[in-house]
């Protein structure tokens, strides 16, 4: 799996072409099931605009699924060019809805597919982006000494501690990136991490290179 772009946060947008409203809603979304439940949503909010126009890209079992629509509006003028953007820019996990109010001026072709991407492209350039790729998650054990330690280890090393669990010994739960992991095992076989055991839980796909 590549690494990809999603936004992290929601955001509505708006733009005016000759009377007509053009309002973008881009979404995250983590599968096609919640996808579809976020069109419904929106077409329910916006249920008297002439058209809610989508498109989205979804990584699912390191796969990517694509879907877009026209939404009534004249074939190719609206989904089509919104999911080109969101291919173009590497977006993922992310849906764009893009409800349009009738200003009673028609656009056109040309005026259509530049509409639906100058809002896409506007909502956009307006989110604030996220960088996902490959990770894992892994469960270390520490004693209490040694944890302020690990925690300057996971802090110079980019990986992200996302839960600790106290008790006779401290247990945390760690994301790294994929390729950070050979690295952690070697470090901890030479004891330049000190750490009671290791443990692989499960493929995931995580933040780039977050830390805590």
């Amino acid at each position: 799996m590549e690494n990809f772009i999603t936004i992290k946060e929601n955001i509505i947008t708006e733009i005016v072409v000759k009377k007509s409203k053009f309002i973008c809603n881009l979404i995250k979304v983590d599968s096609q099931e919640e996808a579809e439940n976020v069109i419904k949503e929106i077409k329910k909010k916006y249920h008297d605009a002439r058209h809610n126009c989508i498109a989205y890209r979804i990584m699912e079992d390191e796969k990517i699924i694509e879907k877009s629509s026209d939404d009534g509006e004249p074939s190719g003028t609206a989904g089509g060019p919104m999911l080109n953007i969101l291919q173009k820019n590497n977006l993922c996990n992310v849906i764009a809805i893009v409800t349009r109010y009738f200003g009673g001026i028609l656009l056109g072709t040309g005026g259509l597919v530049r509409a639906y991407s100058d809002a896409t492209m506007d909502a956009i350039n307006k989110s604030e982006k996220v960088e996902k790729c490959m990770g894992q998650e892994l469960e270390v054990k520490i004693e209490y000494n040694k944890l302020e330690a690990f925690k300057y280890y996971c802090k110079t090393n980019n990986i992200f501690i996302e839960d600790l669990e106290y008790s006779d010994i401290i247990a945390c739960k760690i994301q790294l990136e994929y390729n950070k992991y050979q690295r952690l095992v070697e470090d901890f076989e030479a004891k330049k991490v000190n750490l009671i055991n290791l443990k692989f839980l499960s493929k995931k796909i995580i933040n780039k290179s977050i830390t805590k």
